[in-house]
């Protein structure tokens, strides 16, 4: 793959997980948030299965990788969707992205205190540290108690979200990269299991009135096919030619998409909290992620997992 290649799909990665906002914003206009996630999964699993067979790429096969990967289905997708969705009700799609980019800083904390798996230096401490000082900003305590506040317990599915997702990228880290699993295949099978949890949780949760207006069925197909399925291809190709902790910058991209698309398209007020919040999250991720580079051979094993 050329450096020219890899950079556009990082773009069309920023775009595709910035832009999921505003597709929530828009699905949930139509449906109930369980409906949303529902839909989400399903056309995310039959995208990435028809890539799969269309590439004539093998199935994972391993017993031990499905029961992994049933577990990262169930507390990566299934759960934070849902959160993200219910939020989607409440507050703006920007807030949602920003919030959403503490992902990194997430994933580093729950790395490095609760598995282990890396030291914690001083320079991550103060990192992690930054980005929670940056949630706080864009939480803005000091106005819980305004008319005009944004909704609390919005914010905080977004961040239950986000925690989800930070245990995730480390679980998988430490036991589904070792198994060297096709890329497509890996995020192919989270999907199906995904979909599939979801489909037995379907009478109780994906209830309610359906309206299936144009900006609905767009935002549910973008959703569902770019933002769920191929990118999920495109983020494991990039981190195979530029390695996990420079691919994860594309946290740097969502929010500036999300913000944007939502000030644009729904006419969102962007209050300086956010963008005040958003920009000393991404310090904090810059800080938690810098260091000594990897040596060559480090990096030779990471493509190795992950192509």
């Amino acid at each position: 793959m050329t450096p020219v290649g890899t950079m556009v799909r990082f773009v069309l990665l920023g775009a595709a997980w910035g832009s999921s906002f505003l597709m929530m914003k828009l699905a949930v206009e139509g449906l109930s948030p369980g409906q949303v996630v529902l839909g989400r999964l399903c056309l995310g699993a039959l995208a990435l299965s028809l890539l799969l067979v269309l590439r004539r790429r093998p199935w994972p096969r391993q017993r031990q990788l499905w029961l992994h990967l049933a577990l990262t289905a169930g507390v990566g997708c299934v759960l934070p969707f849902l959160l993200f969705a219910w939020a989607a009700e409440r507050i703006p799609s920007g807030l949602s992205s920003v919030l959403n980019s503490a992902t990194p800083l997430a994933t580093a904390a729950v790395t490095a205190v609760a598995l282990r798996q890396e030291k914690v230096t001083l320079r991550k401490t103060v990192g992690i540290v930054t980005g929670a000082v940056g949630i706080l900003v864009v939480l803005s305590p000091w106005r819980f108690y305004a008319a005009d506040a944004v909704d609390l317990w919005g914010q905080l599915a977004c961040l239950a979200a986000v925690l989800c997702f930070g245990v995730v990228f480390s679980y998988t880290k430490k036991y589904v990269s070792p198994f060297a699993a096709d890329p497509i295949g890996v995020p192919a099978v989270q999907m199906v299991a995904a979909s599939l949890m979801m489909l037995a949780l379907a009478p109780f949760l994906a209830t309610g009135d359906i309206s299936l207006t144009p900006p609905v069925v767009v935002g549910m197909l973008l959703l569902g096919v770019v933002s769920t399925g191929l990118a999920y291809v495109w983020n494991f190709r990039i981190i195979a030619q530029w390695g996990a902790t420079a691919a994860s910058t594309v946290a740097y991209i969502t929010p500036l998409v999300g913000v944007a698309l939502g000030a644009l398209v729904l006419q969102e007020e962007v209050s300086w909290n956010q963008l005040a919040g958003a920009a000393i999250v991404i310090g904090g991720i810059v800080l938690a992620q810098s260091g000594p580079a990897a040596p060559p051979a480090a990096l030779e094993r990471e493509m190795e997992e992950l192509t």
